[in-house]
């Protein structure tokens, strides 16, 4: 067993984990950050490379990691892996797109005491595939009913895709079937992958909760600050282990980067604010029902707000 490892702060400087095991999906969403689709591929890694992800998470003192993907399921060791980290004591989430889940998997979801998460775009079929490029409302629909119905817990993240789009309708269907009010988050449009428009991925598209105590891992073993930040590639967990990864000069050169980017985003004037402490406690606590700011959905901060991470604790806010 490894110590966890522990920064100067005081802080465990891992705490959550993407696992994105597989770019291959049913859908083909106009705004994907990962360009996922049906000829996806799960990529370099295999069962036994994400087993020792895994295991070394646990070592490290992981509290929380989140499978997704593409779409997390359609991976041929999704059962096993889940399984595996719940054995290990980490709490998993799964970021699914609800799509279809086997009978097996959702009665894996119920044994192992799992947490759900899916996108939602409309109270609308037809505008809802015109995000997914599927006719796929009805199969999702069904599946966060089925999800309520086992009483497992889910939440819904609303993403802005379209001008007019009829977010606030969705939101309200999401009610309606039975989804938490307070675990409906709502983010924008971002301009990585598939959801470039008329910028280029870069730090502006980022929350800065990616600075502090997270990382993801690709199909291919690369290893991001989250998910959204793909072009800032910092190991392959294929070549080195987690371990020896967190106490790399890239992990924290990143990191620094990210800091003194976000410090001064934001202003006071602005009272929207998005503190991690806001949504979870304790703040330092990363729970599948509370991610960190930078989750793909749940997510109560965006760019242009101020939602740089509260790096030195209590009211200061960072300044």
């Amino acid at each position: 067993m490894f110590n966890h490892h522990i920064e100067s702060n005081g802080k465990k400087s891992l705490n959550f984990l993407w696992l994105e095991i597989t770019g291959k999906c049913q859908l083909e969403c106009t705004h994907c950050y990962a360009a996922s689709g049906p000829n996806g591929t799960h990529g370099h890694m295999t069962k036994d490379s994400w087993a020792r992800v895994i295991e070394d998470a646990a070592d490290l003192g992981v509290n929380s990691l989140q499978f997704i993907g593409g779409e997390p399921t359609l991976h041929p060791n999704f059962s096993e892996l889940l399984r595996l980290a719940v054995e290990r004591g980490i709490e998993v989430e799964v970021f699914s797109n609800l799509v279809y889940i086997t009978p097996s998997q959702w009665d894996l979801f119920s044994e192992m005491g799992v947490s759900l998460a899916t996108s939602w775009y409309s109270d609308d079929a037809n505008e809802h595939a015109s995000i997914t490029n599927r006719k796929s409302f009805e199969s999702t629909k069904a599946g966060i009913k089925e999800a309520v119905r086992r009483k497992i817990p889910i939440r819904a993240g609303i993403i802005g895709v379209q001008e007019d789009q009829r977010v606030e309708q969705a939101k309200q269907l999401l009610i309606d079937l039975g989804v938490d009010e307070n675990k409906i988050g709502y983010d924008n449009l971002r301009q990585v992958g598939r959801g470039v428009r008329d910028a280029q991925p870069g730090l502006d598209q980022l929350c800065g909760g990616c600075a502090d105590g997270v990382l993801a891992i690709s199909p291919s073993g690369d290893v991001w600050p989250c998910v959204f930040s793909r072009w800032m590639t910092l190991g392959n967990v294929l070549k080195q282990s987690l371990i020896e990864l967190l106490s790399s000069q890239e992990v924290v050169n990143a990191r620094e980067q990210l800091k003194e980017y976000f410090i001064y985003m934001g202003s006071d004037d602005d009272d929207d604010e998005c503190w991690p402490e806001t949504k979870c406690r304790p703040k330092d606590l990363c729970e599948p029902q509370c991610p960190p700011k930078c989750s793909p959905a749940c997510n109560p901060c965006h760019p242009g707000r101020i939602c740089w991470p509260d790096y030195y604790g209590g009211d200061n806010k960072g300044w």
